[in-house]
């Protein structure tokens, strides 16, 4: 006779996708403030890649925006 396993949402103890997300915001937080003028650009693309689940071809325009920026800012140096 096969034992037949349930499982119990509330006993399961690995981390919901929006606690996994907010730790990661957390960790991220330093790095993006590194960014300095060009973070709010990494946060739209971080909101594009979520809102298309992480294609970033629709995300091109982002990308470009995070690049021209990051390229201006080293010239800056």
């Amino acid at each position: 006779m096969e034992k037949q396993h349930t499982r119990n949402p509330s006993s399961d103890s690995s981390p919901s996708p929006a606690e996994l997300h907010r730790t990661d915001a957390d960790v991220e937080d330093d790095s993006v403030k590194q960014l300095g003028e060009c973070s709010s650009l990494y946060l739209s693309l971080q909101d594009c890649l979520v809102n298309t689940n992480r294609n970033w071809k629709q995300c091109q325009k982002e990308v470009q925006a995070l690049k021209a920026c990051s390229d201006h800012k080293r010239m800056k140096q």
